[in-house]
């Protein structure tokens, strides 16, 4: 629930500047209400009488929640990363680059971009009943090269079970690469793409189809 307090002060400006004091916000993350205006008293010197101002703290909607949280992440780890965020059909894009090596954020075959990705998600979304944004984290366009190697990896695969007439079973993937694979042979008249076991450690079966 968004913080409200109720701020005196001989006029508007200074009641607003003691709201943002107490409040410890930037004006533009406040909303103001005027309850009650100033005016002079008899003769403009008995009764003076001050302002009095509602002021509330705006909501951050998700995507602005996450931004911040990623700052705040980089600023721990003393990392100095450009981020800029996009709507995409599937969510809201945080594109990440840096002069540093940004490779210690991707970690092996994406794990630790998609842990980061995980926790964003988690932080922007805390207490929202309504208007959650699905989150996601690029880093120096790696989803997108990730997943022509995946495509062309499963391409190699069916090419091996053809000529083996056996099956094989590839690495553990999480659900979003599971899919590029299903994808990428969909379209394969003899080919059959199936997933076994358990998360984290659920892998995808490539097979002949009639093996089936």
């Amino acid at each position: 629930m968004a913080k409200v307090i109720e701020v005196l002060g001989r006029d508007i400006e200074e009641a607003k500047r003691n709201a943002l004091r107490q409040l410890e916000m930037p004006e533009s993350r406040v909303l103001f209400e005027i309850l009650e205006e100033p005016s002079k008293g008899f003769l403009g010197l008995i009764g003076n009488k001050g302002a009095k101002i509602r002021a509330s703290v705006k909501e951050l909607l998700p995507s602005e929640k996450a931004q911040t949280f990623l700052k705040d992440v980089f600023a721990a780890m003393q990392m100095d990363v450009s981020i800029s965020r996009k709507e995409t059909e599937f969510g809201c894009l945080f594109e990440m680059s840096s002069n540093q090596d940004m490779g210690i954020m991707i970690g092996k075959h994406g794990q630790t971009l998609d842990a980061l990705q995980y926790l964003t998600n988690m932080a922007a979304n805390k207490g929202a009943d309504s208007n959650r944004e699905h989150i996601i984290l690029d880093v120096e366009d790696y989803r997108n090269r990730r997943e022509d190697t995946l495509k062309h990896l499963a391409w190699r695969i069916a090419d091996k079970v053809r000529n083996s007439r056996r099956k094989m079973t590839l690495e553990p993937m999480n659900r979003h690469e599971r899919k590029i694979i299903h994808m990428a042979l969909q379209d394969e008249a003899d080919i059959i793409t199936y997933s076994d076991g358990e998360e984290p450690h659920r892998r995808i079966i490539v097979d002949i189809k009639k093996n089936r």
